[in-house]
């Protein structure tokens, strides 16, 4: 997989996450959904996702190979 998929699926799950802590544990939990939301936002606009940062330090691929 690839920095791009990591990261959709990372802020994916986090907002599923967020959600269900949301429902189930106490409402101030829409604040991990609206973060999620807002840091999207900025690496749209900006292209600089501090999660992408890491993962291409931990040496995921930034695109796929054409092997296979």
């Amino acid at each position: 997989m690839t920095v791009d998929r990591y990261v959709r699926l990372f802020a994916g799950i986090m907002i599923l996450i967020s959600v269900a802590l949301t429902i189930y544990v106490h409402t101030y939990w829409a604040g991990l959904t609206i973060f999620v939301g807002l840091n999207l936002a900025q690496s749209g606009l900006t292209n600089l996702c501090p999660l992408a940062i890491i993962l291409k330090k931990m040496g995921v691929p930034e695109v796929a190979s054409n092997c296979g």
